[in-house]
C-alpha cells in the first residue's frame, strides 16, 4: 500500500498566508526567518510607499525566501469589480510584483475574502493558480480546488492552541496533513498581542516531520502528486511532472515501511 508523503519523506506541512502589505510583514518576516518557516505574502502594489504600507523599493529583500502573491493593485472588492475592472486589478497586480521580485507570481488571495465564478475565471485567465478564501476548516485537509483554498484558521482564533496541539500529534495514518495559518500582520500592532505569532511559531518549528512550505511549493507538489500515471494493477507508476515525489510503501501486514523517491519524469515499478 502506498501512502503519499511531502518532499524528503516529511509526514505533514505547515504554511502561513499575509495580506496587505503593510509595515508589521517586516516584524513577521523577521520571526519566521528566525524560525526557518515560510509564508506567502499577498501585496497590495498600488498602496506601497503610502500611510502604513512598505515600500516598492523593499520588496524583492524582504520578502526572500518567502512567496510573493497578489491581492489586488487596490484591494478592490471583488464582489463589485466588473470582470473587466478584475482583469486589470489582478493583471496589473501581478505584472508589477513580478517586475519588483525577478520572478514568477502565480498566486492570489481574495481581498476581504470574496469571490465568485466570475472572479475565479479572471484570475484563471491572468495565470493564478490558487487562491485563499478567509473560511476555517479548522481541519488539516488538501483543498479539492485551490482556487477556493480555504485556510485552517485565522491567527487570532481561540482554537489556534488547540489546533497547534492537533497537528504536532496526530496519527500516522493521515495522509499529506496541511495546517494553513492566515491573517495580517498590523492585526498584532493593532490589538497589541505579538506574542500569540510568537508562541505559536516557537511552538511549531524545528519539527523534523513538518516541511515548512510557501503556498505555491504546496501547490506545485499536490499538482505533482495528482498527475501520476499509474497501471490498471497499480504496480507501475510515471511521474510526468518536474517534481520528485515521496510515498512511502507499507505490506499489508504493516510492517515494512520503505520511503520511494519517484522522480521527475521517471517511471517507478513496485
Amino acid at each position: 500500500m502506498l501512502k503519499y508523503l511531502y518532499p524528503d519523506g516529511k509526514f505533514k506541512a505547515l504554511t502561513f498566508s499575509y495580506d496587505d502589505a503593510e509595515v508589521g510583514d517586516r516584524r513577521l518576516v523577521t520571526l519566521f526567518n528566525e524560525h526557518h518557516l515560510k509564508g506567502t505574502f499577498h501585496l497590495n502594489d498600488g498602496k506601497f510607499d503610502t500611510g502604513n504600507y512598505i515600500s516598492a523599493t523593499e520588496v524583492r529583500d524582504l520578502y526572500k525566501g518567502h512567496e510573493v502573491a497578489c491581492h489586488g493593485v487596490m484591494h478592490k472588492h471583488p464582489a463589485i469589480m466588473s470582470t473587466t475592472e478584475a482583469m486589470i486589478e489582478y493583471s496589473e497586480n501581478r505584472r508589477r510584483l513580478e517586475e519588483l521580485t525577478g520572478g514568477l507570481v502565480r498566486g492570489l488571495s481574495y481581498a476581504y475574502g470574496e469571490y465568485s465564478d466570475e472572479i475565479i475565471g479572471v484570475a484563471h485567465s491572468c495565470g493564478l493558480v490558487y487562491s485563499r478564501t478567509v473560511m476555517s476548516t479548522y481541519g488539516f485537509r488538501i483543498p479539492a480546488d485551490f482556487m477556493q483554498w480555504h485556510p485552517t484558521l485565522w491567527h487570532g482564533d481561540e482554537r489556534l492552541n488547540e489546533l497547534i496541539d492537533q497537528f504536532l500529534n496526530l496519527p500516522d495514518y493521515v495522509e499529506l496533513p496541511l495546517f494553513y495559518i492566515w491573517g495580517h500582520s498590523f492585526e498584532f500592532d493593532r490589538n497589541n498581542n505579538w506574542e500569540i505569532i510568537e508562541k505559536a511559531t516557537d511552538r511549531l518549528a524545528g519539527d523534523d516531520d513538518t516541511w515548512y512550505a510557501t503556498n505555491i511549493e504546496i501547490y506545485d507538489y499536490i499538482t505533482a502528486v495528482r498527475s501520476l500515471i499509474y497501471s490498471v494493477d497499480g504496480k507501475t507508476i510515471h511521474n510526468p511532472s518536474a517534481q520528485t515525489i515521496w510515498v512511502r510503501n507499507t505490506n499489508a501486514s504493516g510492517d515494512g515501511n520503505v520511503i520511494i523517491r519517484i522522480e521527475a519524469g521517471a517511471t517507478y515499478t513496485l
